[in-house]
Order: C-alpha cells, then structure tokens, then sequence
C-alpha cells in the first residue's frame, strides 16, 4: 500500500474515476488518499456533510486499504462507492455495516437551455427557503464547503428555487442543495437554476457531478435532461 499525495497520482491510481477525484478535493487540509494496485481509498473529513472514505477497484483490496485506512484516520469515516462493492465490503470487514444506497451523477456536457438564474451576491433567504422547502439539505449557508449559491427569483426578487456550488474539485465541480418553494414547483425553476449551475460548473471544472436518493425519479429526470449519467453507489458504517 502506498500513499497519493497529489491529484495527478490520484487521477492515475484511480484511472481518472470522477467519483474518487472529487473525494480527493484537491488534497486540502485533512484528506488523505492510498492506493494498492488497482484500488484506491480517499479519507476526506466533512465532504457533503459526512466524513467520507471514498473506495474504488477489488473488493480484497479495498478491505485492506479500508483496514488501514481506519487505523490511521479513524472509524467515524464512512465507506462510499460503488454499490456492489459496498455490499460486498460490507461481508468482508467486520463490523462494517450497509448504510444505503443512492445514486451518483455527473456530466460533462454545457447545458444551452435559456435561464434567468443568477448567483446571488451573498446568502440572504437561503436558510430560510431550506426550511420550508428541503429541510434535510446537506448543504446550508455556513457549512464547511458551501461555496455560494443561485437562484431563480420572482418579480419582486424573493427567491423561488436555488441550488449551491459545494465542496467542488479540481476537476469535478458539485451540485447541491437544490430546493424550490411549493408554491413555484411545475414550472421548470429547478432545471432552470441547476442547468446553470451546471453550466458553470462545467466551464470552470470540466465535470460537474451531484449525488441524488435514487427513489427520487423527478429529480433524476431533470438531471438526465441536463446531461448527467447515473451511476449506482452507496454507504456503510461501522
């Protein structure tokens, strides 16, 4: 087993897995990142609100890197990756237990579609449309990672859908906290604002990715307009 110090051996360890560059985040303060053959664990502290161990190759390996990975940063990490080879992590480690299963997605492709979505120049209103519209958000003014945020606004400027640049890569930008009032839903604000964060995304990274629960169909629907792919993952715990 070795360690990655940078994203460049990271890219290449990986083989370029988007989902394991993101956990990388860019080697900030706090993760860390080993490989053995081909697989690769990335311990990354408060990324999307959890401390993550993003795990990518064979499931023997992984358990190995996974092992080790907790003596040295800790069991509160949780394991994240491919859903099969979560599950199978989950037979191989003791102690380890399934979590859930969702889904990841990401694109490379510019959304054209037209917009009145904008970044907003700070965060008032945000924490207050979460409330009543997606409480259990991962990403929320203040958090570790949470970059800034767009809206799609109405006549009088008050917000009516809005989504977040949060915990973004070196080439993977991230989508979160998308949320639009009730009262404004059916009328396509959410593809609107997420295409143009998507967009944006896109133009400064090269990928955008978000992560989305895989029973929420509409939600999946509207990202798959805008160019992303699913890809089936998941988490444990011990």
């Amino acid at each position: 087993m070795r360690e990655v110090l940078t994203t460049a051996e990271l890219i290449d360890a990986s083989a370029g897995d988007p989902m394991i560059v993101w956990a990388g985040q860019g080697f900030r303060p706090g993760v860390r990142a080993w490989y053995d053959g081909a697989a690769v664990a990335v311990a990354a502290p408060e990324l999307s609100k959890r401390d993550r161990l993003a795990v990518a190759g064979p499931v023997d390996s992984v358990a190995r890197l996974a092992a080790q990975a907790f003596a040295e940063v800790g069991s509160e990490f949780r394991p994240f990756g491919d859903e099969q080879l979560i599950r199978d992590l989950a037979d191989r480690v003791p102690g380890l237990s399934f979590s859930a299963a969702f889904g990841w997605m990401d694109t490379t492709v510019l959304p054209t579609l037209p917009t009145t979505a904008a970044w907003l120049d700070g965060d008032t209103g945000v924490e207050a449309l979460l409330a009543e519209a997606a409480p259990s958000s991962y990403a929320w003014p203040g958090r570790p990672g949470v970059r800034r945020w767009a809206a799609a606004t109405g006549d009088e400027g008050e917000l009516l859908s809005i989504a977040a640049d949060a915990w973004s890569a070196p080439g993977v930008g991230f989508l979160a906290g998308v949320a639009t009032l009730p009262v404004a839903r059916g009328k396509g604000l959410s593809r609107q604002v997420c295409g143009f964060v998507t967009a944006e995304l896109v133009k400064q990274h090269g990928r955008a990715a978000l992560m989305v629960d895989h029973a929420n169909a509409a939600a999946i629907a509207v990202y798959r307009r805008l160019g992303y792919t699913y890809r089936h993952v998941a988490a444990a715990h011990l």
